[in-house]
């Protein structure tokens, strides 16, 4: 094989292949690193071309979005085990890849633990303490277990008193529309948010695409 400077690599890497100075094994490691760089902007692509096409529904439906589906309900308190880690904002594309590794990790400590969910997935959201816009993430899941601490948490998520409530059916990835409605019908409606809409995980088969999302957003009266 004759190394190539359009693979990536440098003039001295090229220097050093050439003159053998590299190991085979050096040479598949450098090449599997070579492959894996493209690999990820093609993944980091896509998810930014699914965002945009998201956006572009969002603003080609302005105004003409179903807003009968929303409604006021009572959202008590529950029992929930969560775990926690931070976003760098609110934006779907920074969301997504912090809680998916989140719930892996909650199932895979629930299922060493033998808690077994009693309920669905609660997904809710805060201003991060260290502040700058990010996003402190709990993916939670109903669960019928004395509180604790430790690896993972269990405690009751308070209620949220009156909440505006829009079902999402579709992959997390392409709720930007469905949130911005919910939005249009609290404002239309004469009520203010008082924070983070939760996201109630109702159906999730494994094509992402029929999942059911009900998004419960915290509201007073304007």
């Amino acid at each position: 094989m004759k190394p190539e400077k359009d693979l990536g690599f440098t003039l001295q890497q090229v220097q050093d292949i050439v003159d053998e100075k590299v190991g085979l094994e050096e040479l598949r490691g450098m090449l599997r690193l070579r492959r894996a760089e493209p690999e990820t902007a093609m993944a980091a692509a896509g998810a930014r071309l699914i965002q945009v096409e998201a956006r572009l529904r969002a603003i080609e439906s302005e105004g003409h979005m179903p807003t009968n589906d929303v409604v006021i309900r009572s959202v008590p308190s529950v029992r929930v085990a969560e775990l926690t880690a931070t976003a760098a904002s609110f934006e779907p594309e920074e969301i997504g890849p912090v809680i998916g590794p989140l719930y892996d990790e909650l199932f895979r400590c629930l299922g060493s633990a033998g808690i077994t969910p009693t309920g669905p997935g609660v997904a809710y959201y805060e201003d991060a303490p260290e502040g700058g816009g990010r996003i402190s993430v709990h993916a939670a899941v109903q669960v019928s277990a004395p509180l604790q601490d430790g690896t993972f948490r269990i405690h009751d998520l308070p209620s949220l008193g009156r909440a505006a409530a829009i079902v999402h059916r579709g992959s997390m990835d392409t709720v930007l529309p469905t949130a911005q409605a919910l939005a249009r019908w609290i404002d239309a409606n004469d009520y203010q948010s008082t924070g983070y809409p939760r996201e109630i995980n109702l159906e999730f088969p494994e094509n992402r695409d029929d999942w059911v999302t009900e998004l419960q957003a915290p509201v007073t009266r304007a």
